[in-house]
């Protein structure tokens, strides 16, 4: 028990006092959980199967943000973003998806930031 308050008021006197330490910690963390966008298309018999219902709730299950809509040619399109092991569970996952899918082809590609605060499906 000694140590431990010794050690909590060892990490405070630090951040009082050399606030530059806080902020190469800030970074270090930063960098372990960079966020990322994928643009993500899934063909085959994926509309009128619960695909972008099921794809929300995987979403908000990963905590990734972004939506989900049907595209005119029958595939469905995603915008995610996460960080790199959220956007890989659910690229995994699109391959899959719902129950009734049948997923031929999933397709995804890094692009710029949109900043996202929610995952959503679009019409």
């Amino acid at each position: 028990m000694y140590s431990l308050i010794n050690m909590i008021i060892v990490i405070l006197l630090i951040h009082k006092i050399c606030p530059i330490f806080r902020y190469k910690y800030i970074t270090v963390i930063s960098f372990h959980t960079m966020i990322k966008h994928y643009n993500i298309i899934v063909s085959g018999k994926v509309q009128g199967v619960w695909y972008r219902k099921s794809t929300l709730d995987k979403a908000q299950e990963l905590g990734v943000t972004g939506f989900v809509k049907n595209l005119p040619n029958g595939d469905v399109y995603i915008e995610a973003e996460g960080d790199q092991n959220q956007l890989q569970l659910l690229v995994d996952w699109c391959h899959i998806g719902p129950k009734f899918a049948n997923v031929d082809h999933v397709s995804f590609e890094e692009a710029s930031m949109q900043h996202f605060t929610l995952f959503e499906i679009l019409k």
